[in-house]
């Protein structure tokens, strides 16, 4: 399992995947930050003075992690920030999954609902951010990350 996980092809193909998926996400929600906000109050997880902030900060930090993902920029760092959301999103889709709420996921706008195939989504984008926190992705870098 280590030798694919750690293949370079195998970490740049999730690198750009992932990156895509942050980048799309990113600029969608910040596209429409009402229809986010909306998002974020239906799963009733946060004090409702805080969803705006949410809302607003998010989108950048998505867009921003995968932008930079996409170039090879920094990959451990913004593989482990794209990690942490990931993780967060997971455990609130489950909270909702076991509260009974049949709401959106607040991801790529309408036609998202949260469910066992949303978990299973970022589940395996997830463990790709593992890896690439692990064994790092250099080819096609942007620039050259190497320390002298």
């Amino acid at each position: 399992m280590k030798k694919i996980f750690s293949n370079q092809y195998f970490l740049l193909f999730g690198r750009i995947v992932i990156a895509i998926v942050f980048i799309y996400a990113g600029a969608e929600k910040i596209s429409d930050p009402k229809s986010f906000s909306q998002a974020i109050y239906n799963y009733r997880l946060l004090p409702i003075e805080s969803i705006n902030f949410f809302a607003i900060i998010l989108p950048w930090i998505e867009l921003l992690s995968g932008i930079l993902l996409l170039f090879g920029i920094s990959v451990r760092e913004n593989a482990s920030v794209i990690g942490l959301l990931l993780f967060v999103f997971i455990i609130a889709v489950a909270i909702s999954m076991i509260r009974g709420l049949d709401i959106e996921c607040g991801c790529f706008g309408r036609g998202n609902p949260v469910g066992w195939r949303k978990i299973g989504e970022n589940t395996l984008m997830l463990i790709v951010s593992l890896a690439l926190i692990a064994f790092d992705s250099k080819k096609f870098s942007l620039i050259n990350q190497n320390k002298d």
